[in-house]
């Protein structure tokens, strides 16, 4: 048990890391705003680059911090139908969902890394004002989808145990009838 608790915790690092990340530059963001605004209206000299930044920044935040989401359960579900499925369909639902959430992290993580890859080759720049290289902004893409990828396998093994168990536990009663 020690093992299995050293490993979990090995595999939380990189997604608490990248969620803190995630938290400083939803922190960051903001105050430039905040500042943004304030230089804009009562001194009508706004910051430059804010605009560009900012949809940096929501990039960042959105594949840095995906990971934590998941492992906390914070993620948008509609559960109206969800609720009123039994607790063993419940448990293969969760566990199809998250082998889907695998296929597509992986195939986002590869491909993104190829395009990512491609840019760093090429040298291409944003065509902003600030001329950023693509490749260092883009590699925040195949980072944040590997990670989501190792918490939906993460989550995918506990789904299939506990489907495994609400099948035992609901085969165990039909036995203790026919006996």
């Amino acid at each position: 048990m020690k093992l299995v608790n050293r490993v979990n915790t090995f595999l939380d690092k990189p997604g608490d890391v990248l969620a803190i990340v995630a938290a400083a530059i939803v922190m960051f963001l903001t105050l430039l705003i905040s500042a943004d605004v304030t230089m804009r209206y009562f001194l009508n000299q706004p910051i430059p680059h804010v605009t560009e930044t900012t949809e940096h920044g929501l990039l960042f935040i959105t594949f840095f911090g995906a990971a934590w989401v998941l492992k906390k359960e914070g993620h948008v579900r509609i559960d109206v139908v969800y609720n009123q499925l039994s607790p063993g369909v419940q448990a293969l639902f969760n566990f199809v969902t998250s082998i889907l959430g695998v296929i597509v992290c992986l195939a986002l993580t590869w491909f993104s890394a190829q395009a990512t890859w491609l840019a760093f080759q090429r040298g291409t720049v944003f065509a902003t004002a600030w001329n950023l290289p693509r490749a260092p902004i883009l590699a925040v893409i195949p980072i944040g989808s590997f990670v989501l990828f190792i918490q939906f396998l993460r989550q995918s093994y506990e789904n299939l145990h506990k489907w495994r168990l609400q099948r035992s536990h609901r085969a165990k009663p039909a036995e203790a009838a026919s006996n």
